[in-house]
Parts: structure tokens; C-alpha cells; sequence
């Protein structure tokens, strides 16, 4: 029987190499396109979106993780830049993957805020809301502003109007 950590594993790496391929559909002549005034751009929202693995490490590695720390990611200058920079972070968190022990999913892992927590749940909860709850939110809006400039969506957990195959 498959350990949780091996299932979650294996979940991230699904949700990682679907949103790659979704990823590198982005033409580069959109990446300042947004759907609306209040929207992030296409840059901005892709460029969030390769940054979502890095948390993996996060929670894995911390006990606690400081809002002020980090703002939001650099908006990718580049297609490539993107890429890298998503390679490079789900890379990471495959290794951190790897060097979990099965009783770490259930340590307290907190979201602060100056200094105070502002939610304190399981490594697991934290990875699932985090990690692949966050990652599959901002892949489905990715594809919305895809398909609202035409630009063919992949084949996602099943066939897309674009893509047939599985």
C-alpha cells in the first residue's frame, strides 16, 4: 500500500505536468493582456502560478511561514524565464517530497502575520490548500484567459474542446 506521502507525490506531480503543458501555451505578445481593469495580467497571474510549487519547501521544510517575508512573485520577463522558474520550483518540491517522513504531514504548520498566526493546520492541510488547491484555482482561471483570446487549451483530466487526447 502506497504511503501518504507517495500519493501526495504523485498527486503534485499530475497537477504539475498538466499545468506545465498549459503553461506553455502562453503566447508571449499576451503576457500584459487582462480580462478586466481588476484582473492581474497574463504575466502576472502565470508568473503566481510558477511560484505556487515553491511552497512546497515552505511547508515541508518550516514550521511557520511570515507573510512580510515574501511579496509577490517578479512577474516573469519571459516564456522561458516562466518556465524555468516553474521548473525549477516543482524540481524543488519533488526533492522535498521525497525527504518527507510520514509523521511530518501531521505537524502544526502556521500562516503569520506580523508575527501572529492567522491559520495553524496539518503540514497536510497546508500542503493540500496551499500547494495543489492553490495551483489548480489559478490553472483554471489561466485557462479562461486562454480561451478568451483563442489560444487552444490542453487536454486537462479529460479531452478539451482543443485537445482530444488524455
Amino acid at each position: 500500500m502506497a504511503t501518504l506521502t507517495e500519493l501526495l507525490a504523485a498527486e503534485f506531480d499530475q497537477e504539475t505536468a498538466v499545468t506545465r503543458r498549459l503553461l506553455e501555451r502562453i503566447p508571449a505578445e499576451l503576457f500584459d493582456w487582462k480580462p478586466h481593469a481588476k484582473s492581474m495580467s497574463l504575466r502576472e497571474l502565470a508568473s503566481h502560478i510558477a511560484g505556487a510549487p515553491a511552497w512546497v519547501r515552505r511547508i515541508l521544510e518550516t514550521q511557520a511561514f511570515e507573510a512580510t517575508q515574501g511579496g509577490p512573485e517578479r512577474p516573469a520577463g519571459s516564456l522561458d524565464e516562466l518556465l524555468s522558474r516553474f521548473d525549477r520550483n516543482v524540481a524543488e518540491g519533488k526533492d522535498s517530497l521525497a525527504k518527507a517522513p510520514e509523521a511530518l504531514w501531521e505537524q502544526p504548520w502556521s500562516f503569520l502575520v506580523n508575527g501572529q498566526p492567522r491559520l495553524t493546520l496539518p503540514k497536510y492541510g497546508a500542503f493540500r490548500g496551499f500547494v495543489i488547491n492553490h495551483l489548480v484555482h489559478h490553472r483554471g482561471q489561466l485557462s479562461v484567459y486562454l480561451r478568451l483570446k483563442d489560444v487552444p487549451i490542453p487536454s486537462i483530466y479529460g479531452p478539451s474542446a482543443d485537445d482530444p487526447g488524455v
